[in-house]
């Protein structure tokens, strides 16, 4: 039976703060284990149906659908926008960026735009990336730590500085920057727009609400996010909690976002498999195989206490 994963982390310096992907498979960014060789890619197609589930190789091949990363925001992102996946295969040859947004920790005033607050045709859109007040009409929204933002294909958006936030998203590394403040990258140039190819991408749709809501609970699992590319539920745990997921075919990715967890094999599957148990801290996750996607959460550390995102391809009610 396969082991529960880690990877180590890639760290990309960006213009406006930083990145850290933790799990992906976009080329010239694998994930690769703490052996330097032994890649996500690999692991998918030794593995196979065990490691992903069958459903998700039926749906995804030997790629892994999901990009995992933790974003810190120095200064304002630009304002952006991500094509679906008939836009994306295309024009690009892969598939399209659904994403969504855990906020982790924000300064006080911080902010983000996501969708628009009033209706706008194409011609206003390119008027007003033209003389730089796209966003007048951007929804701006102040945030605070648990706050949750879906952004599907197709909604414009931009995170702001003072914001460290986790992001769950398809694997797909599109984006069509609209507006970028007149801003040098790293390289000194200014940045290139795509302000042509983000106008046919863009859900010029307006929305009376873009937050996403959800109840808290301690112990139990609350359901922030699904769709047909992720689902994606909050976990705060004072003490040790099962899950099994086995019936969704899937394999469990679990962010730590507060404190420190062990994840292991339930007793069961570990009696069974021998399997390893590993520990996650703040800023880091694992992969959960879906062959041994029985398994109990630890808290961990000082307090006992840890807050998780629990992320898998739900194969039994999106097919």
């Amino acid at each position: 039976m396969m082991n529960i994963i880690k990877f180590n982390p890639i760290k990309k310096d960006k213009v406006w703060g930083s990145e850290t992907w933790v799990v992906s498979d976009v080329p010239g960014s694998e994930s690769v284990l703490s052996d330097g060789k032994t890649t996500l890619r690999y692991l998918i197609k030794e593995y196979r149906g065990r490691f992903v589930g069958e459903k998700n190789i039926d749906r995804f091949g030997t790629e892994f659908p999901l990009l995992i990363k933790f974003i810190t925001a120095n200064q304002d992102l630009s304002v952006q926008v991500h094509p679906n996946d008939e836009l994306a295969r295309a024009r690009h040859g892969c598939m399209g960026k659904t994403e969504m947004w855990f906020v982790m920790d924000s300064e006080p005033g911080a902010k983000l735009y996501s969708g628009f607050k009033s209706a706008i045709s194409q011609y206003e859109y390119e008027k007003r990336v033209a003389d730089g007040t796209i966003t007048d009409v951007l929804q701006e929204h102040s945030v605070k730590s648990g706050d949750v933002f879906f952004i599907p294909a197709g909604r414009v958006h931009s995170i702001c500085s003072g914001i460290r936030l986790a992001e769950i998203q398809q694997t797909s590394d599109i984006t069509y920057r609209i507006f970028d403040y007149n801003r040098p990258g790293l390289d000194g140039k200014l940045r290139e727009l795509h302000t042509e190819l983000a106008k046919d991408a863009i859900d010029y749709t307006v929305f009376p609400d873009y937050r996403t809501e959800y109840q808290a609970k301690v112990n139990d699992a609350v359901s922030i996010v699904t769709c047909p590319y992720f689902t994606v539920n909050t976990l705060d745990l004072t003490r040790a909690y099962h899950r099994n997921l086995v019936k969704y075919d899937s394999f469990i990715i679990y962010i730590c976002l507060k404190g420190s967890c062990t994840v292991r094999p339930h007793k069961t599957v570990l009696f069974k498999s021998g399997g390893e148990q590993v520990n996650i801290m703040e800023g880091e996750s694992c992969i959960v195989p879906m062959e041994c996607a029985d398994i109990d959460l630890v808290p961990e550390g000082e307090y006992g206490r840890t807050e998780v995102l629990e992320v898998y391809i739900d194969n039994k009610n999106f097919r």
